[in-house]
């Protein structure tokens, strides 16, 4: 698989402050400097980046998120029971979505990545897209998220962590559709920890972001 390109993983993107949490560990891994996001459809049945099941507001007048056919995303265990923290789950995996719509579209100026993101999580995923587009490449097959952990903090903030798996996801010529399935070097596993705040729309927004490849934590 090659889902972290050498263009990608040598981008310097912004990096967003760590959240604090026994979870995480003392990773080196800035915000988006060599893994990536997702959300899609599914092939088993598992919750989506688009339309997840769990309890997140409606109250709010969301932007629809369209993805390729070809970019998908599992969700597995992303549903605990508890109506407040499936709500910042939903909208966990709303944000990702958001992200592969605008690498798909090449749009950089997303209102979903707005809508999902805030400060210094807005600044690098938006970084994280154009690099994207500087390489002419988006992205195809399937990327699992597994192993989610929510701790709320207080009514309007929660940690959310998560693995993913992006072994079975591929880079794509953005112009020929050239799908590259040279192996990388790398773990395709990727330990992610963001903080959410709830907005007064209802909407958990993503405000902190820190990811580590090859964390013990998620198989790495």
């Amino acid at each position: 698989m090659n889902r972290r390109p050498i263009l990608l993983a040598a981008a310097a993107l912004t990096a967003v402050a760590a959240i604090s949490l026994s979870a995480c560990g003392s990773g080196d891994d800035s915000s988006r400097s060599n893994d990536k996001i997702a959300g899609a459809k599914t092939e088993d049945g598992s919750s989506t980046s688009v339309s997840p099941s769990a309890g997140a507001s409606n109250t709010a007048a969301r932007p629809a998120i369209t993805l390729p056919e070809d970019m998908k995303s599992v969700f597995e265990g992303w549903e605990t029971g508890d109506v407040d923290k499936d709500a910042a789950l939903a909208d966990a995996e709303r944000a990702l979505g958001s992200v592969d719509d605008a690498i798909a579209r090449g749009d950089t100026r997303s209102k979903a990545l707005a809508f999902y993101y805030q400060d210094d999580a807005l600044i690098s995923e938006v970084k994280w897209v154009q690099a994207w587009l500087d390489a002419n490449i988006s992205w195809t097959g399937t990327i699992r998220y597994f192993d989610p952990q929510v701790t709320l903090r207080d009514k309007k903030t929660a940690v959310v962590v998560y693995c993913a798996d992006d072994s079975k996801a591929y880079n794509k010529d953005r112009k020929s559709g050239k799908v590259n399935k040279t192996p990388a070097s790398d773990s395709p596993y990727v330990l992610y920890n963001t903080r959410l705040e709830k907005n007064d729309d209802g909407v958990w927004v993503t405000t902190g972001l820190y990811t580590k490849r090859g964390h013990e934590q998620c198989g790495g």
